[in-house]
C-alpha cells in the first residue's frame, strides 16, 4: 500500500491566513500616492461606470480642497489582493457648537457621486469594514454623501449599524437626470416638448444671424490650459460670479476644476465644448466622457446672449454629437430642475447615510439632526400659513 502523506498543519493555517480578509488604513500621503497601481487594477475589478472613485479624481479633489482633513482610507485585502477600498478622510466639525469627529467621502458641493469601491460579487466586504469601524472608535459620525440608489453601502452598512446598537438614517439628497442613448438623434429630438423644440430651432435661427453657430470641442492636454482661462470667465459672467458662488471666486475649486482637465484630458477623459457665434465664445460645458458615458459637471454663458438661452443650444449640439458617436447615456449630473426636464425624464435619485456611534454623545446628535430639527421646521411650516 503507498504510504500518504500527512498535511503540515501549520502550512494549513500559514494558507489560511495569506487569504484572510483584513483592513489597511492608509493614512498619509506617501502611502496614498502609492496606493495607485492597485486602485487602478480595483476600479476595473469594480466595473465602474462613472470617474468620480478613479484615483485621478480623489487625489485631485484632496490635494485642492482636502485641508483641515485627515486620511483614513480603509483598504480591503483577501491575501494579497484589493477588493474593496473605502475612501474616507476624518475631519473634525461642528454640530449645534458640538465638536464632532466626521468620518466622510472626499465629498464637496463639486463631488456628484461617491460610495466604497467594492469588486463586483464581493458584497462579504461590507461586514468586514464596519467591523474595522466599530472597533477603531475614532468617529462620532460617518457621514455618506451621494451614494446612488441600489448601492450596497447604503443598505449593508445602515443594516449592520442597526444590529450593532448605532443610530442611522438616510436623507433624500436628490434626482440627477440623465439621458438613455437608445434610439437615434432624429427619433429622440422629435420626441422632445413641442415648445422646447420650436425655441431651440428659433433661437437657433436668430444666433445664426449674430455668427455662424458652431460647437468647438477641447480634448487634447496640449490645449487645455489655454481653454480653461475662458472657460471659467464664462461660467462666472452670470449671476453665479455676482453671488460668489462662481468657480473663480474660489482658488481651491479653481485650482482642482484645472488640475483635474489636464489629468482628464490626459486619461482621454476630458470634454472641454464651448458654443461659437461666429468668432466669439458664448457658453462652455465642462464635461467627462468615460466608458462610454458622458457627464456635464459644469457649464456658463455670455449673459450678454441670455436671450438665445445659450446653454440649451450647447448641450443641444453636444448631446447630438453623443448620439452619432453612440455614447450609452448623457447624464446631466447635478438635480432635477425645469429646464432639464425638457430634455428628460428619466433620474437617478441619491441619498446620504448618517451613521452615530451608540454613545451619548451620538445618540444626542442623532436626536437633534432626525427628531428635533426636523420637528422645529415642520412647527415652523405650519405657523406660517
Amino acid at each position: 500500500m503507498p504510504c500518504l502523506e500527512t498535511a503540515n498543519p501549520l502550512l494549513q493555517e500559514e494558507s489560511v491566513a495569506s487569504a484572510a480578509i483584513r483592513v489597511d488604513v492608509v493614512s498619509s500621503y506617501q502611502e496614498f500616492l502609492n496606493l495607485q497601481p492597485e486602485w487602478d487594477l480595483l476600479s476595473e475589478a469594480a466595473q465602474l461606470d462613472h470617474p468620480f472613485l478613479e484615483f485621478e479624481w480623489i487625489r485631485t479633489w484632496f490635494d485642492c480642497c482636502g485641508k483641515g482633513s485627515a486620511l483614513n482610507i480603509l483598504v480591503v485585502y483577501e491575501g494579497r489582493e484589493v477588493i474593496a477600498i473605502a475612501p474616507l478622510i476624518l475631519t473634525r466639525i461642528k454640530m449645534w457648537s458640538i465638536e464632532v469627529k466626521r468620518l466622510g467621502f472626499f465629498y464637496n458641493d463639486h463631488v456628484p457621486r461617491a460610495d466604497f469601491m467594492v469588486a463586483r460579487g464581493r458584497g462579504d466586504v461590507y461586514p468586514v469594514i464596519w467591523k474595522h469601524l466599530i472597533e477603531n472608535r475614532n468617529w462620532d459620525l460617518v457621514q455618506l454623501c451621494q451614494l446612488p440608489e441600489g448601492s450596497g453601502t447604503l443598505t449593508q452598512l445602515a443594516r449592520l449599524a442597526t444590529e450593532d446598537g448605532c443610530p442611522s438614517d438616510v436623507w433624500a439628497s436628490g434626482a440627477a437626470p440623465y439621458i438613455t442613448v437608445s434610439e437615434s438623434w432624429r427619433r429622440y429630438h422629435d420626441g422632445l416638448p413641442v415648445k422646447h423644440r420650436s425655441n431651440l430651432r428659433n433661437r437657433f435661427k436668430r444666433l445664426n444671424q449674430v455668427g455662424q453657430v458652431e460647437i468647438e470641442a477641447i480634448t487634447a492636454d496640449c490645449n487645455v490650459d489655454e481653454a480653461m482661462q475662458p472657460a471659467l470667465a464664462l461660467e462666472g459672467a452670470a449671476w453665479k460670479g455676482s453671488s460668489g458662488t462662481a468657480i473663480a471666486c474660489d482658488p481651491s475649486l479653481t485650482r482642482f476644476y484645472k488640475e483635474f482637465a489636464g489629468r482628464a484630458a490626459k486619461k482621454g477623459w476630458l470634454r472641454l465644448h464651448f458654443l461659437k457665434a461666429g468668432s466669439r465664445r458664448i457658453a462652455f460645458d465642462y464635461s467627462l466622457e468615460y466608458k462610454n458615458r458622458l457627464y456635464l459637471l459644469k457649464l456658463g454663458y455670455d449673459p450678454d446672449f441670455a436671450a438665445y438661452s445659450p446653454s440649451n443650444l450647447l448641450l443641444c449640439l453636444a448631446l447630438q454629437g453623443s448620439f452619432e458617436r453612440g455614447v450609452a447615456v448623457y447624464d446631466l449630473l447635478g438635480q432635477t430642475a425645469d429646464w432639464k426636464r425638457n430634455w428628460t425624464q428619466e433620474a437617478r435619485e441619491h441619498y446620504w447615510l448618517y451613521i452615530f456611534r451608540g454613545s451619548f454623545k451620538g445618540r444626542l446628535l442623532f436626536a437633534l439632526k432626525f427628531r428635533l430639527v426636523p420637528f422645529l421646521k415642520r412647527t415652523i411650516a405650519r405657523g406660517t400659513r
